[in-house]
């Protein structure tokens, strides 16, 4: 690992959306998407955002006529999250305006409760958007492949094993998980 730190410098992070709503509604719009379609979402998630002349907010979601979403090319399975999503956090299930209050398990428990939002998308939430610097996604093939690249492994690292691993680097578990993704993208482990 001091080998692919050196190589891939400091950790660099994009900046965190100012609404969390709203990066929760993008997680669940490209999500499951081939190659092919990443660049159609751009289209349907502008057509979206196009519904709400206020701005995107909970209310904004709730407020829409049934069935305006498709019109907008949104699927029906991305609708019913996204309505699940405003739903539960206008009656506080997953509470977005004061989440400093919840520990990392106990918001990851929320999220999932909303339908399309699964583990890995709360890891990556509590990760990119809120900045949680101890979250270790072991369920995550690149962090897992990454790993792996790192440690010069001949099989990949199960999720069981990642997560002894991962002790080590406490209470900094997400910045291992940055450069574990880092040795599958674009570094080359020096042999």
């Amino acid at each position: 690992m001091a080998k692919l730190i050196k190589r891939a410098g400091p950790m660099q992070l994009r900046d965190a959306s100012a609404d969390s709503f709203g990066a929760l509604v993008r997680s669940i719009m490209y999500q499951q998407l081939a190659g092919a379609a990443a660049s159609a979402i751009l289209a349907i998630l502008g057509r979206f955002m196009n519904l709400f002349d206020d701005g995107l907010s909970p209310a904004a979601v709730l407020a829409l006529a049934p069935g305006l979403m498709r019109t907008a090319g949104v699927s029906g399975p991305k609708e019913a999250a996204i309505s699940d999503l405003a739903r539960k956090v206008a009656d506080g299930t997953v509470p977005l305006e004061d989440v400093d209050s919840l520990s990392d398990d106990e918001l990851k428990a929320r999220l999932v409760q909303v339908r399309g939002i699964g583990p890995w998308t709360a890891e990556m939430f509590l990760m990119f958007q809120l900045r949680r610097l101890d979250v270790w996604p072991i369920d995550d093939y690149g962090v897992r492949k990454g790993w792996t690249l790192a440690h010069r492994k001949r099989e990949m690292i199960t999720p069981r094993a990642l997560q002894a691993e991962g002790e080590i680097f406490r209470p900094y578990r997400s910045v291992a998980a940055w450069y574990c993704w880092r040795a599958v993208e674009n570094i080359v482990l020096p042999t």
